[in-house]
């Protein structure tokens, strides 16, 4: 696979084939993605293969009242658990809690579920003395959870990382066994796709960079 196409070709894919995915090929996407960078290289994530099909059921069912909050709110026109506060909303007019959701539900068939997590002991969070909720430390694990995706793409497959555990880290957390001083931070799905999306679309580079500041002009080559 091409560097600049596993790029710019790899997308969310949340249907797979039945076909299984061996221990082999599970491995090789890890030992490739264990090459992505960290704060002071020490590589703070851990990953549990998850293939005990009544945690997976469990851990489904515990995800599940997460996405149907994230679906009634993003139904609103609001950025779901956004730590900013968002222009008042009413829930009144949207569906009930039941979207669909085919990872959740059907998730004893998915080929490979992965459930990543990050020592925090380990991880220099550089903002988090500031007056806002702290985000840097993304930047030593989350390079890790897409070199998963280019790996996975370089095998055939297929796949996305989620966050909907994270926010049932109270109940994901001992399904898994989370160490102390951990944080779950993904659980990414893969397998060989129904479809492969190779044409994405996204806003160009004008539309988010300017020259010298934020509020500087616009840059373009």
């Amino acid at each position: 696979m091409d560097l600049v196409d596993g790029i710019r070709g790899t997308g969310a894919v949340r249907s797979f084939t039945s076909e299984t995915v061996d221990d082999d090929t599970i491995t090789r996407v890890l030992d490739h993605a264990r090459f992505a960078p960290s704060g002071g290289n020490r590589q703070p994530w851990r990953v549990a293969v998850v293939k005990d099909i009544a945690l997976r059921e469990q851990l489904g069912a515990a995800m599940r009242p997460v996405w149907d909050e994230y679906a009634r709110l993003s139904a609103t026109g609001v950025t779901p658990f956004s730590v900013v506060p968002p222009a008042s909303y009413s829930l009144a007019s949207t569906a009930p809690g039941n979207t669909p959701n085919l990872l959740l539900s059907e998730i004893a068939t998915v080929p490979v579920v992965l459930a990543v997590a990050a020592d925090l002991s380990t991880i220099a969070m550089m903002d988090k003395d500031l007056d806002r909720v702290a985000i840097t430390g993304g930047a030593s694990v989350y390079p890790f959870c897409w070199n998963v995706l280019l790996a996975a793409r370089a095998e055939g497959l297929g796949g996305v990382i989620t966050t909907f555990a994270s926010r049932a880290e109270p109940v994901t957390g001992p399904l898994l066994g989370l160490p102390q001083n951990h944080a779950l931070v993904a659980t990414i799905f893969l397998g060989h796709p129904v479809k492969q999306p190779t044409r994405l679309t996204r806003k160009p580079v004008s539309s988010f960079t300017t020259i010298d500041r934020f509020d500087g002009p616009t840059f373009s080559s």
